[in-house]
């Protein structure tokens, strides 16, 4: 019960309903505040006990002062968990041992148990192993449970033994998508209260369901825990940096075109740790989908929130969507009683303001490694070019002559040099010759020719295309560029065109709505005669579940050091994500993952020149297929109905026979297989005692990693294949696992053995302690006589040593350490790899946070000091002293740190909330709440 100070309490009529709620106008100052405030505001004022959550919280909400840095600490409670499968098998990993613990301490198991509505969407795991063909869905999903059994069967047990939590099973759809289609409330109506929809989830794009107006970020999976359990989440009153529109998009524009526009922007003016709330006259013209695509990409951003206010575009979703008429209803009732409709005349209280004519959208990729790094697509060749010297390996020559398959100065079929190889279509052989990445004066070249598995012959070269995939929420949420994919392949087909054959080509929807708008319309067989049949319901490449290339591929780029390329309509591009075998990754709209599919090279201005020739031979440019927007307006209106959703989602916590058919055993805690390589039992509550031990500082530290700058989650945590040679790959060797069935990282969350060695360990992470290599190595200290002699091994095996030895470990990083998604176990990794603090120069939001949730010390160096300009090698030891002064309640601003080195400075303390402090005090967030839970 709220103490409600402020007489907030009141009673909502909607229809026959009458509803709680607590009315924002009661507080001074409510009025001007941002959107997203006032969610936060009503929060408090619901949750206020006196306590934790106080009058003064509420007054601090009401009159926050705009241009103030954030020092304010409230405890936001969030209404409802969300998880992905990857992210959230670990959660009810340590909720199973949590019981388990409880229980060992002499509590009952059954307190541990979720508090607030938790809801995992399994998404994560279908691999795009089969693609071009009819069956290639049926493939994947039979693959996808034969790997994943344990894991399927450890998620249906905790369906049936935790109250509030529920599982949508696989082959349903990605979690951000069933998010915003089903999941969402908007407003959230329990125990005769209504109140703002809000949420956490284990996943950084749980910032897609913004767009909808709900308040939610992604967190880690042991924040996330806490939440399930009650804990609110610590946060400072941020700043809010309002985001204006203008005008409308162009003809010829895409939702994706417009949201990397977007992500440029606000990269470029810096946003993190800031919501981002967007507001004026052009808010309205922004179909709903289009606002999910801009909420989803918040964290390429770097924002915690990306807020879309409640209009009755958002209405007009739901109503969509197939929610019922008294929560339509309730959600207009709500919103303009409580001041939460949009206003688009209406200017709030910003910190920060950004505007954008949205007429001066033009069509857009983004690459090759950051989602930040926007592209208008007719420099898209010419910025390839430029950047190609970078990925390009020892072998690329020089291009002295074209080869691509139209010449770029006439309109004939192929240049007049290459007649003789190209000009029947054949190499000499009588089989079809295709080339790619074709070449020109003074471009980097490799050529290889290569025979493809049904005796088609081509030429690889850098630059060549080698995934397109139309993948990820960010974009298959949105009806109208799915819709636009799917006209210009009709059209293609209809030329005759088809994929170059080194594409490897997938459809994986976001939701199965999808799929029956393309049947609806009948555009289903002319994607798969493009080779995008659908290979399942998942975020397959956007997270590295490409699948490996075709072998003859894989074999020529790896031979040949090939720097080829992704096109992807994801949100993700980091270098070493999408496949192992590519070095460039491309953000693009799915449209435009299609015609790259026909160009088969990013080597092509597909604004100017041919993306191929039709079988007359004659040059088919993108103009030619690009559908028209009353093309795209008239399938969307005519085959998307409410009727889908409704048929979609009826059931959908029950699964296909396949999943109801998975044995899982019964009681409140779980009986762990010894045997399993998939599930096991963390050590995080070993030896834990009621009362924490006092906070140590730290001495005789040696350096684990010192890493650059943007070193990302996905350089940090495990994921994507497991290679056979390394640590993790040894490990399930020895564990009678075979190499075809490793699955990936991702899939192995439970197993802590598993992801321990994997830590540190991916394929393009640069450890400047042992230059010359990339992955997961480091020199081991503990071996060789001196620094300068110790051995290159890996992260994995020299961690062992040092906890052998008692060593502890530090990492040194550089700016925006952490960046990238909401990965747990890039910090559960590193704490696991005896890894006491980190040193970098600045942190992203998310990472900073799980590092303390997992007791490991986020320490920054002083402002314009690096571990460069302090003459930090790496092969230091280091004395860190004043982490004591935590025993007494308060934060250290800095503590001391020293070398043997003779190098001393003061880092600064990345502990920015008491309630951070008393995580880091009980050695983590998981042990905090259990031993609140047991007193």
């Amino acid at each position: 019960m709220s103490a409600n100070t402020f007489d907030a309490r009141s009673t909502l009529q909607v229809g026959d309903e009458s509803y709680e709620i607590f009315r924002l106008d009661k507080v001074e100052g409510a009025a001007r505040l941002p959107y997203s405030l006032k969610v936060l505001l009503e929060n408090l004022l619901r949750t206020e006990d006196g306590a934790n959550i106080t009058a003064d919280h509420i007054r601090a909400v009401g009159g926050w002062d705009s241009q103030a840095q954030p020092s304010q600490e409230i405890q936001f409670t969030p209404a409802r968990v969300i998880m992905q499968d990857f992210t959230g098998v670990p959660c009810v990993v340590d909720l199973a041992t949590m019981r388990e613990a409880v229980r060992e301490l002499g509590g009952d198991p059954a307190r541990i148990n979720p508090l607030a509505p938790a809801e995992l969407v399994i998404d994560h795991s279908v691999i795009a192993d089969k693609f071009g063909t009819p069956d290639s869905f049926v493939q994947n999903v039979e693959l996808e449970y034969g790997r994943n059994k344990e894991r399927y069967q450890f998620l249906r047990w905790g369906q049936t033994a935790f109250d509030e939590f529920k599982v949508v099973p696989p082959g349903t759809g990605i979690v951000h998508q069933v998010n915003i289609e089903h999941l969402a409330r908007t407003v959230m109506v329990r125990n005769g209260q209504a109140y703002p929809d809000t949420l956490v989830g284990t996943d950084s794009h749980t910032t897609m369901v913004n767009g909808l107006g709900v308040l939610g970020w992604g967190v880690g999976g042991i924040e996330a825990e806490a939440a399930m359990l009650g804990q609110p989440v610590s946060m400072l009153i941020p700043r809010v940096v309002g985001f204006k529109l203008t005008g409308e998009l162009p003809t010829g524009t895409t939702a994706t075109d417009l949201v990397l526009t977007i992500t440029e922007m606000l990269r470029e003016h810096g946003v993190v740790g800031k919501f981002v709330e967007f507001y004026g006259e052009g808010v309205s013209s922004i179909p709903l989908a289009n606002r999910a695509t801009i909420g989803n990409m918040s964290p390429e951003f770097g924002s915690t929130a990306a807020m879309f206010p409640i209009d009755a575009e958002t209405i007009n979703y739901l109503r969509l969507t197939g929610r019922d008429d008294q929560q339509l209803a309730l959600v207009e009732a709500y919103a303009k009683e409580q001041g939460l409709w949009l206003d688009p005349a209406a200017e709030p209280d910003f910190s920060e303001k950004l505007e954008l004519n949205l007429a001066t959208v033009v069509p857009s990729i983004a690459g090759p490694k950051r989602p930040q790094d926007r592209i208008a697509l007719s420099n898209a060749k010419e910025q390839f070019r430029a950047d190609l010297p970078k990925y390009a390996g020892e072998g690329a020559g020089t291009a002295s002559a074209p080869k691509s398959p139209v010449d770029e100065a006439s309109d004939e079929s192929f240049p007049a040099s290459d007649a003789p190889a190209y000009a029947s279509g054949e190499n000499g052989n009588g089989k079809p010759q295709h080339t790619a990445a074709g070449g020109a004066q003074g471009r980097l070249s490799n050529p290889v020719q290569v025979t493809g598995e049904d005796g088609v012959v081509y030429e690889l070269d850098h630059g060549a295309v080698t995934v397109a995939a139309i993948t990820s929420c960010t974009n298959t949420s949105n009806p109208s560029v799915m819709v636009g994919a799917a006209l210009l392949a009709k059209k293609a087909v209809e030329r005759g065109l088809t994929r170059k054959p080194w594409v490897k080509t997938t459809l994986a929807p976001g939701s199965k709505v999808v799929m029956d708008y393309y049947d609806r319309a009948g555009l289903t067989p002319y994607l798969d005669k493009m080779g995008f049949n659908l290979v399942g319901y998942g975020c397959t490449t956007c997270i590295g579940n490409s699948g490996p290339l075709p072998d003859e591929v894989s074999q020529a780029v790896n031979d040949n050091d090939l720097a080829v390329v992704s096109v992807l309509s994801g949100n993700r591009n980091f270098e070493g994500r999408i496949n192992p075998d590519v070095k460039m990754n491309y953000l693009a709209s799915p449209p435009l993952v299609v015609a790259y599919a026909i160009a088969g090279s990013m080597d092509i201005d597909i604004t100017t020149e041919p993306l191929t020739t039709d079988a007359e031979g004659k040059p088919v440019f993108l103009k030619d297929i690009w559908p028209t927007e009353a093309e795209v307006e008239e399938v969307v209106a005519s085959a998307i109905g409410q009727e889908m959703f409704g048929r979609s989602y009826a059931d959908v916590f029950a699964g296909d026979a396949q999943w109801q058919s998975l044995p899982i055993p019964t009681g409140n805690t779980f009986e762990w297989d010894a045997e399993s390589t998939y599930v096991r039992k963390p050590p995080y509550f070993e030896g834990m005692g009621m009362d924490p031990e006092p906070v140590t500082d730290i001495s005789g530290a040696r350096v684990l990693a010192k890493l650059g700058d943007s070193v990302t989650t996905d350089h940090i945590s495990p994921a994507g294949a497991i290679k056979a040679d390394t640590p993790a790959g040894q490990y399930l060797t020895e564990h009678g696992v075979q190499r075809r069935d490793f699955n990936s990282y991702g899939s192995r969350r439970g197993n802590h053995e598993v992801m321990i060695r994997g830590t540190f360990a991916n394929i393009r992470l640069r450890n400047q302690i042992a230059p010359g290599t990339e992955g997961g190595y480091t020199r081991d200290f503990t071996q060789g006589g001196s620094a300068s002699e110790a051995p290159v091994s890996f992260i994995y095996d020299a961690s062992q040593n040092y906890q052998s030895a008692g060593i502890p470990l530090v990492v040194l990083a550089g700016k925006e350490y952490g960046s990238g998604s909401s990965r747990d176990w890039a910090a559960k990794g590193t704490a696991l790899l005896g890894v006491r603090a980190v040193i970098a120069e600045s942190y992203e939001r998310i990472h900073r946070s799980n590092l303390i949730g997992m007791g490991v010390l986020p320490l920054q160096f002083p402002e314009g000091s690096s571990a460069e300009s302090l003459g930090l090698t790496g092969e230091e030891t280091f004395a860190i002293s004043g982490i004591t002064a935590l025993n007494d309640g308060g934060i250290p601003e800095t503590v001391k740190v020293a070398t043997d080195a003779g190098v001393e400075f003061d880092a600064k303390v990345r502990i920015d909330t008491p309630g951070e402090a008393d995580y880091y005090r009980n050695g983590g967030i998981m042990q905090y709440v259990l031993r609140e839970l047991v007193r």
